[in-house]
């Protein structure tokens, strides 16, 4: 598992062009190391803007949740694989956990089974047909990641320290709902502080508005990372 801050830093560019990208990635320089790419940004353009960055030695979180039949996502993770991105995501739904982590053997890419969005809450799990609660769930998801042979789970930092004992050491913990002391949560319903979060366990942060949409994106990738240092 990764020691420093810049290696578990990840800034989310959820933004909706490259050129806002681009801006983005020269304003943090080599403060920053790891970047998300999510639907946003990849269908304007951001899966060749994200083989750029790995070009470039950045390594790059594809945030594809992919769910499919076990042949779509095994030629779909094959193919990433091929790319030099450095983690992707899955809904973690058995199956398809162990048709992706077949397909990237041999490869250095990093799977995460998605486990609850942190933006649900427990009626936003009942209106989805789930018998679980939202904590039930994410440890029911955690278990069966574990047992697929998964590189790491994405979970709210409020489930990190129980998914934690499950997953072991060495598995990844990626937490989004990242929020510094005094931001605006915006849609985010189980949100935590960095230090907070490593503190409980998680491994990666996500952070996207709080640096994107800083007046000075430089200055709040510096504090959080200081943040960071200060658990670490």
């Amino acid at each position: 598992m990764t020691a420093t801050a810049r290696d578990r830093l990840i800034v989310g560019l959820d933004i909706p062009t490259i050129g806002e990208a681009e801006t983005i990635v020269k304003a943090l320089g080599d403060d920053v190391l790891f970047y998300k790419i999510g639907y946003q940004l990849a269908f304007a353009g951001g899966l060749e803007f994200a083989r750029d960055l790995a070009a470039d030695d950045k390594k790059i979180f594809l945030d594809m949740k992919l769910l499919d039949i076990d042949n779509t996502v095994a030629k779909g993770v094959e193919n990433i694989a091929k790319m030099g991105m450095s983690m992707l995501t899955l809904h973690a739904y058995p199956k398809a956990m162990r048709a992706a982590v077949e397909a990237a053997k041999g490869s250095d890419l990093c799977l995460l089974g998605v486990t609850v969005l942190t933006s649900m809450d427990e009626q936003d799990v009942i209106d989805a047909g789930y018998e679980y609660d939202p904590h039930t769930l994410v440890l029911r998801r955690a278990e069966q990641a574990r047992a697929a042979g998964m590189g790491g789970i994405v979970c709210s930092a409020e489930e990190s320290s129980a998914v934690r004992k499950i997953v072991g050491p060495d598995m990844a913990i990626v937490t989004p709902g990242i929020r510094p002391a005094g931001s605006d949560k915006g849609d985010q319903k189980r949100v935590m502080t960095p230090a907070d979060a490593l503190r409980a366990g998680s491994s990666h942060l996500v952070v996207a508005r709080p640096i994107v949409k800083a007046v000075d994106p430089q200055a709040a990738a510096r504090a959080i990372l200081a943040e960071m240092n200060g658990v670490l």
